[in-house]
């Protein structure tokens, strides 16, 4: 059973053991994962650790205000928006997986002008034990890693080991605000997965919407500590409807929320449908360019918990 000051304790000593007086970088998302991550190593480091969150126009709504003034005060923070360099590249790409690629090339583009600039020798990233699970198999922990234009920084990976709901606990031991331990998992591509076919400006923004009312629906009815994730996707289809007395067509939302315990498997559960209908009514009433919404029940597997 896992003891979370015991956990800590030896993880800043490692932590420590590893990096010495280097300076260490950290990709800083807001979510869970990441956010646990970079305040256990700024117990060990200070302020010789960089926690740089990029924004890459493909956040939820309110999240970049959020995140920054959640960490801006606890660490060496740094803030840079990206977002036209992003979306400009993404413009019309409908491939899931060439979205998932330019991302991370930009990504890593962006992080490497920051780690050269602060003069960074090591990465740390939070990755957890399903990460390497469903991906590699168990590599060592510490290993090197060459940035495109020949950076060579020295990975640290302190939470590896640890499944979500321990890195939650360790979380809470750290002093994290709740709603920032509670979070929802959200994906590194963020709405670029939750956006199905060609990417737009247009598309986001619909997205970007919809998703924030179902996170409010959600939370109102009090049901989101049942739930794993819960968020709306733009589909490419469009579907027929009637706004007032017109014909309209307008695109096609789903609805997903799923119960899980660390998102190796999924399942749909039973959902309060006076909240489901709500949502369905809000966002074809609040979102012009929407006119159907429906829910998707398919537990993983064989389905994924995202669309792409």
């Amino acid at each position: 059973m896992l003891n979370p000051s015991d956990y800590i304790k030896e993880s800043i000593e490692e932590i420590k053991k590893t990096v010495g007086d280097g300076t260490a970088v950290i990709g800083l998302s807001g979510g869970v994962d990441s956010s646990v991550a970079s305040v256990l190593t700024k117990e060990a480091l200070g302020d010789n650790l960089i926690a740089v969150f990029v924004d890459h126009g493909l956040l939820r709504e309110g999240e970049a205000e959020y995140v920054q003034k959640t960490f801006e005060p606890r660490l060496n923070f740094r803030y840079v928006n990206a977002s036209e360099e992003f979306l400009d590249a993404l413009e019309g790409v409908s491939d899931p997986e060439e979205k998932r690629k330019i991302i991370g090339k930009i990504f890593i583009d962006v992080f490497e002008r920051v780690a050269e600039e602060v003069g960074a020798k090591f990465l740390v990233q939070g990755t957890i034990a399903p990460d390497w699970i469903e991906s590699e198999g168990d590599i060592k922990s510490h290993h090197n890693v060459a940035l495109p234009h020949g950076l060579v920084l020295e990975i640290v990976e302190p939470i590896r080991e640890l499944y979500k709901d321990e890195v939650r606990i360790i979380g809470t031991e750290l002093g994290l605000p709740e709603e920032m331990v509670k979070r929802q998992p959200y994906p590194g591509p963020g709405l670029a997965v939750r956006v199905t076919g060609k990417l737009s400006h247009e598309k986001i923004a619909v997205c970007r919407k919809a998703n924030a009312i179902v996170e409010e629906e959600v939370e109102k009815v009090g049901i989101q500590e049942e739930l794993w994730q819960y968020f709306a996707v733009l589909t490419d289809t469009k579907v027929t409807g009637v706004k007032g007395d017109i014909r309209d067509y307008g695109y096609l939302v789903v609805l997903r929320m799923v119960a899980s315990m660390d998102a190796m498997t999924a399942h749909v559960p039973e959902l309060p449908w006076d909240m489901v209908k709500t949502i369905s009514r809000r966002i074809t009433a609040e979102i012009p360019e929407v006119t159907h919404v429906s829910l998707s029940v398919s537990d993983k597997p064989p389905s994924t918990i995202e669309f792409a």
